[in-house]
């Protein structure tokens, strides 16, 4: 096996893993905190929209990327016009397909965070003159600090499995857009089991750590609830 080919799908499936999962907690934390406090007709369906990638095939999302980002969409042109380059079969192309696969979880999870909040904590604030700007940044953000860190892993280890989406707009190019599952699937097909199977051990040790942490973090805020919990039970009686 040919230790020089091993690396760097790995290299660009972590950098592009790394950078999605950052841009979409951005997105899902910024979405969610604005649908959780607005009550508006047609909610539900923009909700379902939202989270509509997590149940389409990834390469119907992939196909809707294609058509909405490619050279003949004025998306497209324009981002060309800007960058000189176009998006599709490029690095960033593989960005934004791991973006629109885990926003759903993202945005999900961010979510329940926001409503297991008390209102009150926030309705304190605001009667102190807190603007809803400081509201949320010192005490909405704080109190999801877990759902924070669970959205993230979550994002990190969508985007690093991608393969339908990113094969459709980013394509399978060495060095440049090949990630982990791409590059099974060409080791695969030209009969290169044990890079196959390099790649597949490779990828199943970060997910399963990715998904060993999460846990990890579900339980210290269990926890800290209790904890919290037991704490506000023993005050009345003071």
């Amino acid at each position: 096996m040919n230790w020089h080919d091993f690396w760097p799908p790995i290299r660009i499936s972590l950098q592009v893993a790394l950078l999605s999962s950052i841009i979409v907690l951005i997105l899902g934390v910024a979405a969610a905190w604005w649908m959780s406090k607005r009550r508006f007709r047609g909610k539900i369906v923009l909700e379902t929209v939202l989270i509509l990638p997590l149940v389409l095939p990834p390469t119907v999302v992939g196909f809707l990327l294609l058509v909405i980002l490619g050279r003949k969409s004025w998306i497209g042109q324009a981002a060309e016009w800007l960058l000189h380059a176009p998006i599709i079969f490029s690095w960033w192309a593989a960005v934004i397909a791991a973006v629109v696969v885990s926003f759903p979880l993202v945005y999900q999870t961010m979510k329940n965070g926001f409503a297991a909040i008390d209102p009150e904590l926030e309705n304190a604030g605001r009667s102190s003159g807190a603007s809803e700007w400081q509201v949320f940044r010192h005490i909405t953000l704080p109190l999801t600090y877990h759902s924070l860190g669970t959205a993230f892993i979550l994002g990190f280890a969508r985007g690093l499995g991608e393969f339908g989406a990113t094969l459709m707009i980013a394509g399978n190019i060495p060095g440049k857009t090949q990630t982990i599952p791409t590059a099974i699937y060409v080791a695969v097909d030209a009969g290169n089991m044990p890079l196959a199977w390099a790649w597949t051990c490779a990828i199943i040790v970060i997910s399963f750590l990715m998904l060993l942490l999460t846990g990890q973090r579900n339980q210290a805020g269990a926890a800290e609830a209790v904890e919290k919990s037991g704490r506000t039970l023993v005050l009345p009686g003071k």
